[in-house]
């Protein structure tokens, strides 16, 4: 396995053309549980590059059918992330005030981590974020209601 580099504004592209938009290669999960993590998932494609095929517990998407839970589901997305030590992305839990342009936030409404956001900008020092379902563009983190927010550092990937 050879570490790959995490491109930031690949990722932050990305979210800033689709965040009010939905790019017809991806299922919409909007009406089905929401399309903050599939969308959040896409982005970090974008600036990684590599999946992790791994049945059941990897982060993949080939189609609507053919899919990883963590490539959709806030809570997976985040222990796969966070818990990853093969081919894919690799990250780590971060204070909010560490984030980087390019990172994620998980919302946790005090029993599951339920909505990502991509981090795509700061102004003042708060991270401003791109997300779907309530699709927002450049949004301020303070607009969010929530009981906690952790982030999550994009470190790089592993490739095979």
């Amino acid at each position: 396995m050879h570490f790959v580099e995490y491109n930031r504004n690949e990722a932050v592209e990305y979210a800033k053309t689709w965040a009010m938009a939905r790019n017809s290669q991806y299922l919409n999960f909007d009406g089905i549980g929401g399309d903050c993590t599939n969308f959040a998932s896409q982005c970090l494609l974008a600036g990684i590059g590599i999946m992790n095929y791994t049945k059941d517990i990897g982060w993949y998407y080939n189609s609507s059918t053919d899919r990883a839970a963590a490539w959709s589901d806030a809570g997976y997305f985040r222990k796969f992330i966070l818990s990853n030590t093969n081919e894919g992305p690799l990250g780590n839990s971060a204070p909010i005030n560490s984030l980087e342009k390019g990172d994620f936030i998980s919302l946790n409404n005090g029993i599951e981590y339920y909505h990502t956001l991509v981090v795509t900008g700061f102004e003042n020092n708060e991270p401003l974020v791109c997300a779907h379902t309530d699709d927002s563009y450049m949004r301020k983190l303070s607009t969010y209601h929530y009981i906690s927010a952790q982030g999550i550092h994009i470190l790089g990937g592993n490739k095979l």
